[in-house]
C-alpha cells in the first residue's frame, strides 16, 4: 500500500509541473513495480498484450475521425442546424453552443475535439452578438463535457475495455446524465441571457419563413445527422461492434468532408491526421504504463486493501459513494477523461464491485464526476483549452463557469451517484442488463 501512496503523491506532484501525462504513469508504474518487488520483464508483456486487443482498435479510429469531423465543416452544419430553430429567442445563441456540443459528441467523443471545433465557431459569434467574452468561453468549456457523455465516448470506450465491461452498456449509461445537464444548461443560460442588456437577437421570421430556414438547414446538416444514426444504430441494431462503428465513422467522414461540405483538401487533412496521430499514439502510450501499473497492483491485492480501508471508515453505503465521487473530482481535476477513465476501471472499480455497486452504474458515476473534474481546476484541461480559444485567463471566466457546474452538473452527479435507475434504465431496455 505505501508503494501505491508514494507513486501517488509522484502523480499529483508531476502532473502540477505539468510533466507529460504518459511520463508521470511510467514513472509511477516503475515505482510501484519495484516497489512491490515485481519483475517488470513480466509486466511489460501483460500490457503489450492488453494493447493488441480488438477492441482497443477502435480508440485511434475513433481519435483520428474526430480530428478529421473538426476540419470536414461537420461542425459548422451542425451550428447552423440548431440555430435554425433556436436563434430567434433570447439566449439563442448559448443554447445553440451547448446542443451543438451534444451532437457534436456523438459524431468525435470527445471534450476537446468540441471546444476545438465548437469553441472556435461559436465564441466569436457569441461575442459579435453581445455576450459577455468570459461568459462564452465558460459556457463552451462546460458543454464541452457533453461530448465525453454522449456516445460514442472515447473516455468510455477505454473505461469499458479496461474494465472487462460492455462498452455498448458504458456508452448506454451516461446518455440520460448527458441530456439531464444538457438541458439544465439551456435553462441555465436563458435565465442568465436575459440579464445581459446588449444582446443582440435575430429577428423572427413568419411561421413558413421559418419552415422554410428549417428545412434548409436540416437539408445541408442531414449527412453530418445521418453519421450518429448510423453508428449508434447499427452497434445497438447488432450490425456492428464498436470497433467497426469507429472504421466506419472514419470511412464515413473523408466522402463527407471532400465531397459534400468541401471542408477536406490535401492540407488540412494532412494536418488532421497528424493532429490524430500525435493525440493517439500520447494515449497508447498512456495506456501501455497504466496497464503495467495496473498489474503490479492487483498482484498486490491493493483494489482489495483500498476497498477495506474505506469499509473501516464508514460501511454507509450513501457514505462510500460520496468518497468515491470526490476521489473521482480530485481524479478528474489532475488528468483528462481518458486517463481517468482508465485509473477509475484500474483502481475503483474493483473496490465498487466489492460493495455491491452495478459495474454500468458506477461506468456512469465515473463519467458525471470526470466531465466535472476536467473543468475544475487546478489542471482543468478543457477549462483551460477553452480559455486559450476564447484569448481569456482563468480569473475572468471562473466565476461563470462555477455557475454552471453548481446549478448544473453537481446536482446531476449527484442524481445519478444515489439514484442507479437514471444509469442503468436504457442498458436494461436496450441491452437487458440485469
Amino acid at each position: 500500500m505505501s508503494a501505491v501512496v508514494l507513486a501517488l503523491v509522484v502523480i499529483v506532484v508531476l502532473l502540477l509541473l505539468e510533466v507529460p501525462v504518459a511520463f508521470v504513469f511510467g514513472l509511477a508504474a516503475f515505482l510501484i513495480a519495484v516497489m512491490t518487488g515485481r519483475d517488470i520483464e513480466f509486466l511489460i508483456p501483460y500490457a503489450y498484450q492488453q494493447e493488441s486487443g480488438f477492441a482497443l482498435l477502435a480508440l485511434p479510429l475513433f481519435v483520428i475521425a474526430g480530428s478529421l469531423m473538426g476540419a470536414s465543416g461537420i461542425s459548422d452544419q451542425l451550428v447552423r442546424f440548431v440555430n435554425a430553430f433556436v436563434g430567434s429567442i433570447r439566449g439563442g445563441l448559448g443554447a445553440v453552443t451547448i446542443v451543438t456540443c451534444a451532437l457534436f459528441g456523438a459524431i468525435a467523443g470527445s471534450g476537446s475535439s468540441a471546444i476545438a471545433a465548437i469553441g472556435s465557431i461559436m465564441i466569436p459569434r457569441m461575442v459579435d452578438a453581445g455576450y459577455p467574452r468570459a461568459y462564452a468561453v465558460a459556457l463552451v468549456a462546460c458543454s464541452s463535457v457533453l461530448a465525453i457523455l454522449i456516445p460514442p465516448s472515447v473516455a468510455m470506450i477505454l473505461f469499458a475495455i479496461t474494465g472487462g465491461l460492455s462498452v455498448a452498456a458504458c456508452f448506454l449509461s451516461t446518455i440520460i446524465p448527458g441530456l439531464l445537464i444538457m438541458g439544465i444548461y439551456i435553462v441555465t443560460n436563458l435565465v442568465q441571457a436575459r440579464g445581459f442588456r446588449d444582446l443582440e437577437v435575430e429577428p423572427k421570421l413568419a411561421l413558413p419563413d421559418r419552415v422554410r430556414k428549417i428545412g434548409s438547414a436540416t437539408k445541408s446538416a442531414f449527412w453530418a445527422l445521418l453519421m450518429p444514426g448510423i453508428m449508434l444504430g447499427g452497434i445497438y441494431g447488432g450490425i456492428f461492434t464498436p470497433t467497426e462503428a469507429a472504421a466506419v465513422a472514419l470511412v464515413y467522414t473523408l466522402p463527407v468532408g471532400f465531397v459534400i461540405y468541401k471542408g477536406l483538401n490535401l492540407r488540412t487533412t494532412t494536418a488532421a491526421l497528424v493532429e490524430g496521430s500525435r493525440n493517439t499514439g500520447a494515449i497508447m502510450m498512456m495506456l501501455f504504463f497504466l496497464f503495467i501499473m495496473s498489474r503490479a497492483m492487483v498482484q498486490e491485492n491493493i483494489p482489495r486493501e483500498i476497498a477495506d480501508f474505506m469499509l473501516s471508515l464508514s460501511d454507509n453505503r450513501y457514505v462510500i459513494l460520496m468518497m468515491i465521487n470526490i476521489l473521482l473530482l480530485l481524479l478528474g481535476m489532475l488528468v483528462d477523461d481518458t486517463a481517468g477513465a482508465v485509473l477509475a476501471a484500474i483502481v475503483l472499480l474493483p473496490v465498487t464491485n466489492e460493495m455491491g455497486i452495478h459495474p454500468i452504474h458506477f461506468a456512469a458515476i465515473v463519467g458525471t464526476n470526470l466531465g466535472l473534474g476536467n473543468v475544475t481546476p487546478p489542471c482543468a484541461p478543457l477549462l483551460f483549452m477553452s480559455g486559450a480559444i476564447g484569448g481569456q485567463t482563468i480569473d475572468q471566466y471562473i466565476k461563470p463557469t462555477l455557475k454552471f457546474m453548481l446549478v448544473g452538473h453537481l446536482p446531476v452527479v449527484l442524481l445519478v451517484t444515489y439514484i442507479p435507475d437514471i444509469a442503468l434504465f436504457l442498458p436494461r431496455v436496450l441491452m437487458g442488463i440485469p
